[in-house]
């Protein structure tokens, strides 16, 4: 049997009454915070298993879902969310941008990307943007859980496969082999939305930019890649797990 009170999940084998609910006096009582959380990605079987996941777990509340990083922001703003399970690559504004967006106006909400991305930059990009937790989509049920918890207590979790690998490119940035470390934050947002087919005035409009301003940015990074297109960052992409080539447009 289960109670709740003022946002604490309350299991017992009894029931009792509200003027008899005294957590000092009831005998064999377990007490778990319970914690609202959201699902956000554009698949739903995706979202499916995680929910699958979640509710069997005790003190977890899948409180909604959304299959995009603009109404993960908008659900923000209007409901009661504590951790927010975000993919990367998603229509729309993508997770990154909606994990800054959602860190800056809620920062209260704690946001875990998981996401099939591990390699650098775009876990340390993440985390600068704000995200309390970095996991793999091939993560271990038990390590969502343990994620979930973690940045609800108030600390950063990330897996330690991509935490070593984040440690190792800080001590030795040369040796982290990859060109987009050299992009900001905006600039990796951009490359994100351009390898997924969006166009510049669709970019500049979901991003509050002017195209002007979007196609500085675009060719800052291709002076800063060394190539001369969106064909050559998109392939470029793909050499370095930045993106996954089945997701390309036309592709399925």
């Amino acid at each position: 049997m289960t109670h709740t009170v003022n946002g604490i999940l309350l299991l017992s084998e009894k029931r009792y009454s509200m003027n008899q609910l005294n957590l000092n006096v009831i005998p064999f009582l377990e007490i778990y915070p319970l914690i609202n959380v959201l699902l956000v990605d554009d698949h739903e079987l995706v979202r499916a298993g995680i929910r699958r996941i979640l509710e069997d777990m005790k003190g977890i509340n899948v409180i909604g879902e959304v299959s995009c990083g603009e109404d993960a922001v908008k659900w923000c703003r209007s409901h009661s969310v504590d951790v927010v399970l975000m993919d990367m690559n998603m229509p729309g504004i993508g997770g990154l941008e909606a994990t800054r967006k959602i860190s800056r106006y809620s920062p209260d909400i704690k946001v875990i990307m998981l996401t099939i991305y591990t390699e650098n930059p775009l876990p340390a990009k993440v985390m600068q943007a704000g995200a309390a937790g970095y996991l793999s989509k091939g993560a271990a049920p038990q390590d969502v859980i343990n994620a979930i918890r973690t940045v609800m207590a108030g600390q950063r979790y990330i897996a330690s496969d991509i935490a070593q690998q984040m440690a190792l490119s800080q001590i030795e940035p040369e040796k982290s082999g990859s060109p987009f470390a050299s992009l900001s934050e905006r600039e990796l947002q951009i490359m994100l939305m351009i390898t997924k087919g969006q166009k510049v005035n669709e970019i500049a409009e979901q991003l509050n930019l002017s195209p002007k301003t979007v196609n500085s940015y675009r060719y800052r990074m291709f002076s800063k890649l060394n190539i001369s297109g969106d064909v050559e960052l998109t392939h470029l992409a793909i050499r370095y797990g930045l993106f996954n080539k089945e997701t390309l447009p036309g592709s399925e």
